[in-house]
């Protein structure tokens, strides 16, 4: 699943079919970590961001055609996770690419990066911010925001399921709490789930898995 934004800021997003997916024959050799695990693009396709649980740490690509990977090179740029945790699993950008989020498997807590230059992640730093998932997932694999920054959705592999939160001030994952709300990817037989992706109109749910190497 992906989503865009025109250049005049205009939702030009439409619900993927899966059922009609077909592979272009693009990739991208990632030779900067030899275990990339979760991947954001901006949203008008032209940076992608790369999560490197080998090095726990975050890696800048500029794509010269936007969303053709076959465009992607790297910007030697990068940023250590590790003081934070180190099985740093995915990875979440706020809209404006002025902070974004890792998802920590050790901890099992998400944590808050701030950029002083949106989108160049070698100007972030760590906010201090986390929130602590541990009591609804021992093993946190992605996380997701509401396009407001009022909602984060954490995915869990430990219990195969989705959670929900609340933030009483946007994009401050420090005021975080559950909704107590969750669903489970197990009944489509996914047991090991490793990505995440929600549509901006919240109504629809993609996750992909290392069970059945699905996205479903």
């Amino acid at each position: 699943a992906a989503a865009g934004v025109d250049a005049g800021g205009g939702d030009v997003w439409t619900d993927p079919d899966l059922a009609n997916a077909s592979y272009d024959s693009v990739s991208f050799d990632m030779v900067q970590d030899g275990a990339p695990f979760d991947c954001f693009f901006k949203p008008d396709g032209t940076k992608m961001y790369v999560v490197g649980q080998g090095n726990d740490a975050l890696y800048q690509y500029s794509l010269s055609t936007a969303w053709d990977l076959s465009s992607a090179s790297y910007d030697s740029v990068s940023f250590s996770l590790s003081t934070q945790d180190t099985a740093t699993l995915g990875v979440f950008f706020k809209p404006d690419g002025t902070k974004f989020y890792i998802a920590g498997n050790v901890n099992d807590a998400i944590f808050e990066y701030d950029l002083t230059t949106a989108w160049d992640i070698s100007t972030a730093s760590y906010s201090t911010n986390s929130f602590s998932v541990a009591s609804q997932d021992t093993t946190v694999a992605g996380v997701f925001f509401k396009d407001d920054g009022s909602k984060m959705y954490v995915l869990g592999l430990a219990g195969d399921s989705v959670y929900q939160y609340s933030l009483s001030t946007n994009w401050d994952v420090s005021t975080a709490s559950y909704d107590t709300k969750s669903v489970s990817t197990s009944p489509q037989g996914e047991t090991n789930p490793s990505g995440l992706f929600i549509n901006p109109q919240g109504t629809k749910i993609w996750v992909s898995g290392t069970s059945n190497d699905t996205v479903a």
